[in-house]
């Protein structure tokens, strides 16, 4: 059983855990409103770039955290993932993109494919009920 998710925390707020549907779902809305967002804005409209990426930036750095604390890693971690993003965004291009394309690979392996603990971590509380607490 997981419990309900509260999507404004998992968009802006760092702390705590995240299981790997939303995260994903998350994940997924963030990359489709940068599409969206590029693919709509003119250059009249370039301004509005210092408020719409350092909006993504954080709110990706929120998910990806709250993920790699589910995992039992520092929400550090997220720094590098998104980093490697903006290099390959909207592809690769230069010799040195491979690096950032493997660190996507390790983190699309890492972050959406493997379960995230079982039991509580020094990030919170776990996800799923293991067995019944003590009160």
């Amino acid at each position: 059983m997981t419990p309900k998710i509260d999507w404004s925390e998992l968009f802006f707020s760092s702390t705590g855990r995240a299981g790997q549907v939303p995260s994903i779902i998350a994940a997924g809305v963030l990359l489709l409103c940068l599409a969206v967002y590029e693919s709509v804005v003119t250059d009249a409209l370039q301004f509005l770039n210092w408020i719409v990426y350092p909006v993504l930036i954080y709110c990706g750095a929120c998910v990806v955290s709250k993920r790699l604390h589910d995992r039992g890693r520092s929400g550090w971690w997220a720094a590098i993932i998104l980093l490697a993003v903006v290099m390959v965004w909207p592809r690769p291009t230069g010799f040195f993109d491979f690096i950032a394309v493997f660190v996507l690979v390790w983190a699309v392996i890492d972050l959406c494919v493997m379960p995230g603990e079982r039991g509580d971590n020094r990030y919170g509380r776990t996800l799923f009920r293991t067995a019944a607490r003590e009160i």
